[in-house]
């Protein structure tokens, strides 16, 4: 998972990738395939793993990679809880203290 201050270093590779994908495919009528092999996408994937060490292979992936889109930890187990407005943990049923 990113947190915000890596995501800023992240999306702007991600958003570049997509107007790539969007104009390449125009332009050549190349499949979406062919399209995801652009350089931003890989320049991104190669950030994500300079920050976390996993290796990804999808650079659309990395979009579900922020932290903030989960919501905050749980104080009991640690796990991130399903949405930032979850008042129950999922994985452990403990009740959100606010």
């Amino acid at each position: 998972m990113l947190d915000e201050a890596e995501w800023q270093i992240v999306a702007p590779l991600l958003g570049s990738s997509i107007d790539t994908i969007k104009r390449l495919r125009q332009a050549q009528a190349a499949s979406l395939a062919e399209a995801q092999t652009n350089i931003f996408g890989y320049m991104a994937l190669v950030k994500y793993r300079k920050l976390t060490g996993h290796q990804e292979t999808n650079p659309n992936a990395l979009w579900h990679h922020r932290a903030s889109l989960y919501g905050p930890p749980c104080t009991k187990c640690g796990k991130p809880l399903r949405t930032p407005q979850a008042n129950l943990c999922a994985a452990c049923g403990h009740a959100r203290v606010r």
